[in-house]
């Protein structure tokens, strides 16, 4: 196994302090009370170091910072917490603390936020559970970085994702609804399958599935096709390294987040360049708020984790490579027996699918997909939308995600508060 995660560590640490340094020269050039902010070309000065400390720096798992929410007009505090810990995930539950007139308020639909383990943090979802707190109560799947779990916490296979899922919906049921975003509509689907098959009381109110591979066989991106033109050997071979040691998880077997950001970045590198140079312009011109828009995006967007090794290989295999889902050939070890995904066995839960026209991770008709596989779920209780002008991170997060989607989101779940008949 190859060394490209020791090189890794290698160049951070050299490429720190250089960093460091830029940010502090930044401000030299850009401080007011600094005589050099008064040199000519200043501002030039400053936005370039600056610039420089941004493409130099590591960035840390962000806080979600969600301190409060606005509902109608009032201030409600929110306060997060831990509900649940698993070797390689945490589900927190984000509290409201409702004022005495929102009191009416307080009983409103549980919701299971599912968090994609595909590179980013759970905090990609920041703006999507702040959303939803305006109308629910929200948990949320907040997957560890493997490079932090000791190999004495065992493997993690997508197996285990779908067993996780199981226990959080056995936890929180049965009044609640399940959204899921990006890559674990898979797993959520598998999940909701097999507690349908043995009449799980816990089983979901509703499934939301956003923007996921539910069938690549559709419209099948960039993201798609380099899944399934590699031999499966080829990415054990190419992709997977060892954690190196000075990491609670040393040794154990991942795919590193920085070759999934390199991958991130590959796909639209003409996007990110321009992003960049729009970064600069803006300090110079002394545009703040287009400037600290920026820097939250790249905080958010740069922060990666390492995916467990085995998690990796089976979504490769299973989801892109062999379309096991949607074929009904998909096998899931759980409670100490191997299960056949049946989603045909899905009768009582009512599904909603959302798609993003321009979606070019996840291409229009790959959730959509979830709908044939679910013939026993009434047409009543099926919605299926597909968002104009909309790519993949649109249909969860901005202006299009809170003002068009979010709305049939919540409309959706408020109208299956009770059990459909099957």
């Amino acid at each position: 196994m190859g060394m490209l995660y020791q090189w890794h560590e290698v160049q951070r640490t050299f490429l720190q302090p250089m960093s460091d340094w830029a940010m502090s020269a930044s401000q030299l050039y850009a401080n007011p009370y600094s005589p050099l902010s008064y040199l000519p070309g200043a501002p030039r000065l400053s936005a370039g170091l600056e610039l420089l400390h941004r493409l130099g720096r590591d960035y840390e798992k962000p806080a979600f910072g969600i301190a409060s929410i606005t509902v109608n007009g009032l201030d409600v505090p929110i306060v997060e917490r831990a509900v649940a810990h698993k070797p390689f995930c945490k589900l927190l539950h984000f509290e409201r603390q409702l004022p005495a007139p929102l009191a009416h308020r307080a009983t409103v639909p549980s919701v299971l936020l599912v968090a994609p383990l595909s590179g980013h943090h759970a905090t990609l979802l920041r703006d999507t559970v702040r959303t939803l707190l305006q109308d629910h109560e929200v948990y949320i799947t907040d997957w560890i970085d493997a490079r932090m779990v000791p190999l004495s916490q065992g493997s993690f296979h997508l197996d285990d994702y779908v067993n996780y899922c199981i226990d959080f919906l056995r936890m929180l049921g049965p009044q609640v609804h399940a959204v899921s975003v990006c890559q674990p509509t898979v797993p959520v689907m598998a999940a909701v399958s097999l507690m349908c098959a043995i009449n799980d009381s816990a089983r979901p109110l509703s499934m939301t599935m956003m923007g996921g591979p539910i069938d690549t066989r559709h419209s099948p991106t960039v993201v798609n096709q380099y899944a399934a033109d590699r031999p499966f050997a080829w990415f054990e071979d190419n992709l997977i390294y060892r954690v190196p040691g000075k990491y609670p998880g040393a040794g154990r077997r991942v795919y590193p987040g920085f070759l999934q950001h390199a991958g991130f970045i590959a796909m639209n590198p003409d996007r990110h360049a321009t992003s960049h140079w729009d970064f600069y312009q803006s300090l110079i011109r002394g545009d703040l708020e287009d400037a600290e828009q920026h820097r939250r995006f790249y905080d958010e967007y740069n922060a990666v984790l390492d995916m467990p090794a085995e998690y990796y290989l089976d979504t490769i295999h299973t989801v892109f490579q062999e379309h096991r889902l949607p074929q009904g050939i998909w096998d899931v070890r759980t409670a100490g027996a191997t299960m056949r995904v049946d989603p045909g066995m899905i009768r009582d839960v009512a599904l909603l699918t959302i798609e993003g026209e321009l979606d070019d991770i996840s291409g229009p008709g790959q959730t959509e997909a979830a709908h044939r596989l679910t013939p026993g779920i009434p047409e009543t209780s099926k919605r299926h939308h597909l968002a104009p002008g909309a790519g993949h991170y649109g249909i969860f997060s901005g202006r299009r995600w809170r003002e068009q989607i979010y709305p049939r989101v919540r409309d959706f779940i408020a109208q299956h508060r009770e059990r459909i008949a099957a």
